[in-house]
């Protein structure tokens, strides 16, 4: 009877752990709702950001060891007539030692210096790749959202046919239009599912990259996207999204590899000059102790061809990390002034639709679906108003998706990403 009861008592004890294990599952948050889900899932999750933040701790741990002291060193001697480790007629002679190398010159501090200057460029390194995959997510997320704004838009449309292909019908049936009108108003509906496809396979094609940037299974499942993301620019004009360009972290990081360069070069000169060991031993015969012993040791600084090589390998490491902070501020400047006009363009370009080519295209629509029901217009003016109006919208969607897109790769610029 007893082992039933334990099968039993562990079946049950399986069943309550997996279902706390589901539980947390479903209680486990989905992105895609928000930008800001999007912005908080891959902060605690993509694991490039948890390497790129490892990788900087790490660089403040080697900080302290690059200024210490080496560890000292012990020896033990024997001494014997014979075997040193058996007592012979004479007595067996021990001797201790300890000794301690000791850099001179202010060699520990420089070293701790470069260690340090080190340990911040990969900070920055850090925050540049933080600001790079925040604003690869949100791209990411406009992208996505914008396929399920363009499949409504196309949905409407096609609505929208079915309602004027059954007007077609209904006045092919009182003899006032010909069957060609309901039939082109298949037509185009067969090509606007073709069209529906391509969104579609657009929006998966958007999951897979959101997916990728969060650091998710590409077919990881994505809450449906509220409204728009809200990406508001800080910046009033180009010059003054430009202007702390030489602040971005990019470029501090490469102006900190420059300054260990220039450091470490010191170090490499004050390497010339020799470091010093200093040590005491004693030496014990029989039972007691028969002497002692200062000793210092002096390095012959011999290798001076190596250690200028190592001093014009720093001032070449030096000049490279000086020209690569010229080269990641040109390329910053260049990435935001591309995304400012993108912004700009597209910016207005949303604003003439949604103000002028919107209303216009809908007050069109509108008369045309008048005129055609009493028989004053074709159906291919007809059909041709309502492709106007719905292409507009779908204009007015794509061009709030390259706004967002450049309002996203500008804010990375300004530093609003966080």
């Amino acid at each position: 009877m007893q082992a039933p009861r334990l099968r039993l008592f562990g079946w049950a004890v399986a069943s309550v752990l997996f279902a706390f294990s589901l539980s947390s599952v479903a209680a486990e948050p989905i992105p895609g709702r928000t930008v800001d889900s999007v912005r908080a899932w891959l902060i605690e999750r993509n694991p490039e950001l948890r390497a790129v933040g490892l990788e900087a701790e790490a660089a403040e741990a080697r900080v302290y060891p690059a200024g210490a002291l080496p560890d000292p060193s012990a020896s033990l001697t024997l001494r014997g007539p014979d075997v040193p480790w058996q007592r012979g007629e004479g007595g067996r002679e021990v001797s201790y030692a300890l000794r301690q190398r000791v850099p001179l010159w202010g060699k520990r501090g420089l070293a701790r210096t470069v260690a340090s200057q080190d340990a911040v460029a990969l900070g920055l390194d850090r925050v540049t790749a933080t600001r790079d995959l925040l604003a690869d997510a949100e791209a990411a997320y406009v992208r996505y959202w914008h396929a399920d704004q363009a499949v409504a838009v196309l949905d409407r449309r096609i609505v929208l046919l079915r309602q004027i292909e059954e007007i077609a019908g209904v006045r092919y049936a009182l003899g006032r239009a010909a069957q060609q009108d309901a039939i082109r108003a298949q037509v185009e509906q067969t090509s606007l599912q073709r069209e529906r496809i391509e969104r579609l396979a657009a929006k998966q094609e958007a999951v897979a990259t959101l997916n990728a940037v969060l650091g998710r299974r590409s077919d990881a499942p994505l809450a449906t996207p509220d409204e728009a993301p809200g990406l508001f620019v800080r910046s009033a004009s180009l010059a003054e999204a430009l202007n702390g360009a030489d602040a971005h972290p990019a470029v501090r990081s490469q102006q900190a590899r420059a300054e260990a360069a220039r450091t470490n070069v010191v170090l490499e000169r004050r390497n010339r000059f020799p470091d010093i060991t200093v040590g005491v031993g004693a030496m014990q015969l029989g039972n007691g102790i028969e002497s002692t012993e200062l000793m210092l040791e002096v390095e012959i600084p011999f290798q001076q061809r190596a250690r200028r090589e190592r001093e014009r390998e720093s001032r070449l490491l030096e000049d490279a990390a000086l020209a690569r902070r010229d080269a990641t501020l040109r390329a910053v400047e260049e990435s935001g002034a591309s995304a400012w006009s993108q912004w700009t363009s597209a910016r207005e370009r949303r604003a003439l639709i949604e103000n002028t080519l919107l209303p216009q295209a809908d007050a069109t629509w509108q008369s045309a679906l008048a005129s055609y029901q009493v028989g004053e217009v074709d159906f291919g003016t007809l059909l041709e108003a309502l492709n106007e109006w719905q292409g507009a919208d779908l204009a007015r969607v794509d061009a709030l998706r390259d706004e967002l897109l450049g309002a996203a790769a500008v804010r990375a610029i300004e530093g609003e990403i966080r």
